[in-house]
């Protein structure tokens, strides 16, 4: 294990403009727009991925993808990574991090000496979810196409006979969950021992999905001489704690959601008890049958519920969360993105595997525990310079909720009529 050589606990407190606070290390604060896709005149006198010291197999498939200037932080990320320096990261999904430690860990991969027999992983992603799991394996496919890197994921759910045979063949990378990845561990079907690139993604959920102890478990398994990059939306200190024992004098790299994502979100309350809420959800769907909307519960129960409603007033919904089978996660998911399904309900931890550019609406069916959550639930709308709109649904007894998240944002919500 990585004793702690240099996390500096000093951090300037950043008031963002969605209102957030969040802990800065005193390293560079960025307010950039993220910018995905640029058209002429978008950040002109930004970075471009050409300027990143890429390779060419990376470059040509970035160019492919179709992107040429870099998120912040990517442009922050990747030069330190690169250098083969450990990484403090605090950012929030949407903000491009995927690629941030994809694109380095894949440059360093290919520099490698390549030796005989079977390949060795040398690369361990480990992230919270299934969805984001496969999210991530994507982006290693898109990104080392034209490279001859070997990468699969492993995750539960699903019979683990073709995620075995894809490791006995020989990998390089691995994108894994920890549960899924400790039962191959114990079934010697995965070794940890020749690991020199570890990234754990999503850290903050990590904890909040009780991975803590599986985290524990896994970093004893890891060589001592590795880079670590770790990436985490919040900052508290447990997570702290965690990244002083696993993170070598780190480079840190702190990005806020833009603040032109809500500026760009109409964002509405609507107070109704919980009763009404049912009918009022199914004919504002009916009012706007060409949108795709992502409706927010509190449970899995509800999310189910509120399924069912839905199909009762014959709109196609489907809800996502972790009791759902993963073949039937990932079919809800690719209906919805293809435009099959026009609305998905999902609990907060399930919806970190929904990425989508146009979103048109986002509705709080439940009002969030945590004020913060609802900026990321709002954050899925109003992407990528596109605007969207926010709808809450607000019982009684869920007006101390509203008043935290108007006081957290700054915003007072505008009030519709029922």
């Amino acid at each position: 294990m990585h004793q702690n050589r240099g996390i500096n606990r000093t951090f300037v407190p950043i008031i963002v403009r969605v209102g957030l606070t969040l802990p800065v290390f005193p390293s560079v604060y960025y307010q950039h727009r993220i910018i995905r896709r640029t058209t002429p005149g978008q950040n002109r006198y930004a970075m471009t991925f050409q300027e990143l010291n890429l390779i060419e197999p990376l470059k040509r498939a970035v160019a492919e993808k179709g992107y040429t200037t870099p998120t912040p932080i990517q442009q922050q990320a990747i030069p330190p990574a690169l250098e083969g320096r450990d990484l403090l990261g605090c950012a929030q999904t949407g903000t491009g991090k995927t690629a941030a430690f994809t694109l380095p860990i894949l440059q360093l991969l290919s520099a490698e000496p390549r030796t005989k027999g079977r390949r060795t992983i040398k690369a361990l992603v480990l992230t919270p979810t299934r969805e984001l799991a496969i999210q991530i394996d994507e982006c290693c496919r898109d990104y080392a196409r034209y490279t001859d890197i070997r990468h699969c994921v492993i995750f539960g759910g699903v019979n683990q006979r073709p995620q075995v045979d894809a490791l006995q063949r020989g990998i390089d990378l691995l994108v894994a969950t920890p549960g899924r990845l400790l039962d191959l561990i114990g079934q010697g079907y995965v070794s940890l021992s020749d690991i020199r690139f570890f990234v754990l993604d999503e850290a903050d959920r990590m904890l909040d999905m009780g991975f803590i102890h599986d985290i524990r478990r896994i970093l004893p398994l890891l060589p001592e001489k590795r880079q670590t990059l770790f990436f985490s939306a919040t900052m508290p200190d447990d997570i702290v704690k965690l990244a002083n024992t696993m993170l070598r004098n780190p480079a840190h790299v702190t990005v806020t959601p833009p603040a032109s994502v809500v500026e760009t979100i109409r964002q509405s309350v609507l107070f109704a008890e919980k009763a009404e809420k049912r009918t009022l959800l199914a004919s504002l769907l009916r009012e706007r049958p060409e949108s795709s909307v992502l409706v927010f519960s509190r449970t899995k129960h509800g999310a189910d519920r509120i399924a069912r409603i839905l199909t009762k007033a014959g709109i196609e919904g489907r809800a996502i969360h972790g009791d759902k089978s993963q073949t039937a996660r990932q079919r809800a998911l690719s209906n919805f993105k293809a435009g099959k399904t026009r609305v998905i309900v999902a609990t907060d931890i399930a919806a970190r595997g929904i990425d989508i550019d146009q979103l048109e609406m986002v509705i709080n069916y439940d009002l969030p525990d945590v004020a913060e959550t609802y900026v990321h639930r709002i954050g899925r709308t109003g992407r990528a310079g596109h605007s969207g709109m926010a709808l809450t649904f607000c019982a009684s007894d869920e007006r101390p909720m509203l008043a935290d998240i108007q006081k957290l944002t700054g915003k007072k919500l505008r009030v519709i009529a029922g």
